[in-house]
């Protein structure tokens, strides 16, 4: 069944950056491939809702995947996707740190319709391991090295340090690897000074 709110999200775009309801937002340039993974998606046991302004797809109210538009292609995101078995080999991490979420990813309309039997293969798999109830075993990530100039500001500023510490593990380290690029330490002050109402508010280091 369709969701109004995904109607919208394809009418209007996702309302994640200052494009919104303009034609320069991702979501209008990728219309057409969007539109027919959607149909594909829809003739699914999975439920149509929209989380992080995104189109999303459930089952028994779990997130199996969800429906993106990026700058240089359009994608399904397999929230279990390490778990997939990629016989074609077409699965991508979306980052180098990714453990878990897997991508499809396509940029036009006619690489959907190709590759329709596939992506409901996909799709198959990813509902069978959500109904077995099947985890990813994240392996242990080292504990993060925070630069000297960020620690001491944090141990200055209990309200940030508590904004930063309730960030996602991705979140936190793109900041300490943000603060850590530079040689000189005025120039990592003045980073954390420039990100701290952007932490202070929950967002990422690319989050707008």
């Amino acid at each position: 069944m369709t969701n109004q709110k995904v109607d919208t999200y394809l009418a209007e775009g996702c309302g994640r950056c200052s494009y919104w309801r303009t034609p320069k937002c991702k979501v209008h340039s990728w219309a057409e491939p969007l539109e027919k993974l959607r149909i594909i998606l829809l003739d699914t046991e999975l439920a149509e809702d929209l989380k992080w302004k995104q189109p999303c797809y459930t089952l028994n109210g779990n997130n199996v995947l969800i429906m993106s538009a990026f700058k240089e292609f359009c994608s399904l995101n397999f929230f279990k996707g390490a778990l997939l078995k990629d016989a074609h080999n077409l699965l991508v991490a979306p980052g180098e740190n990714s453990q878990a979420m897997r991508q499809l990813r396509f940029t036009d309309a006619q690489q959907v319709a190709e590759q329709e039997a596939v992506i409901r293969e996909y799709i198959k798999q990813a509902i069978e391991i959500e109904k077995q109830g099947l985890k990813v075993e994240f392996k242990e990530k080292k504990e993060l090295e925070l630069p000297e100039e960020l620690e001491q500001r944090l141990a200055e500023d209990a309200k940030l340090k508590v904004a930063f510490e309730a960030l996602t593990p991705g979140r936190q380290r793109g900041y300490v690897l943000f603060f850590s690029q530079p040689k000189q330490s005025q120039t990592r002050h003045t980073r954390i000074e420039k990100c701290t109402p952007q932490i202070l508010q929950g967002k990422g280091l690319h989050d707008r």
